[in-house]
């Protein structure tokens, strides 16, 4: 119990400097605001900070990681790695529709948007997280030359894509229910798609 409650503990603590964070760097901008202001903000101290977040950026960015390459490798016994992605996008878009903080959502977007820094480390993040998921790819699959490489290619260009649209809609005032349930949707097209290529859309001509 005792270790549940400093679990708890700690989790509050990342979301308050989190949230403390990103209100700082909404009112004044990525750049303007230092890890000291934060962590005063917040009520620690900073070497507490960096226990949590190890860079300022992470401060961030740390919320749009999205470990694919762990989906793939502790994917069930018998599910192939496909199978498995297309269930965790699958289980997110259900969770459009449950307690999440729009607002909160929309702040890091646009703190995001509005720093080339953080422009940067995105796609430094997804390039990280497209090259570790074509390695669990590989080792799911050996032997098959270029195909995971091109797969995570592929699979990390869809998401990103759901990811925007997704977030746009929110942002142009869609109500999280309608958003949530077009993701959804999108997530099967998406990955429909990825399986099947242009002939899974229906009209398409052969």
């Amino acid at each position: 119990m005792m270790a549940g409650l400093r679990e708890r503990k700690k989790e509050q603590t990342r979301r308050r400097i989190s949230e403390v964070a990103l209100r700082l760097f909404d009112e004044r901008g990525y750049d303007a605001v230092t890890v000291n202001e934060v962590a005063e903000a917040a009520g620690v101290a900073k070497v507490t900070l960096f226990t949590y977040f190890p860079s300022k950026e992470c401060l961030v960015l740390d919320a749009v990681k999205d470990d694919t390459a762990a989906i793939v490798a502790g994917r069930e016994a018998g599910q192939s790695p496909f199978d498995a992605l297309r269930e965790h996008y699958r289980g997110m878009a259900r969770q459009g529709t449950g307690e999440v903080d729009v607002e909160g959502m929309i702040t890091r977007v646009r703190v995001i948007s509005a720093s080339p820094a953080l422009l940067a480390g995105v796609h430094q993040t997804n390039m990280g997280q497209r090259y570790e998921l074509a390695t669990a790819l590989a080792e799911a699959m050996p032997g098959h030359g270029l195909a995971p490489q091109i797969m995570a290619a592929q699979v990390t260009a869809a998401v990103t894509t759901l990811q925007e649209v997704f977030f746009h809609r929110l942002s142009m005032g869609v109500p999280l229910e309608e958003a949530g349930r077009l993701l959804g949707e999108e997530v099967e097209l998406a990955f429909d798609l990825l399986e099947h290529g242009f002939s899974s859309i229906k009209g398409e001509k052969s």
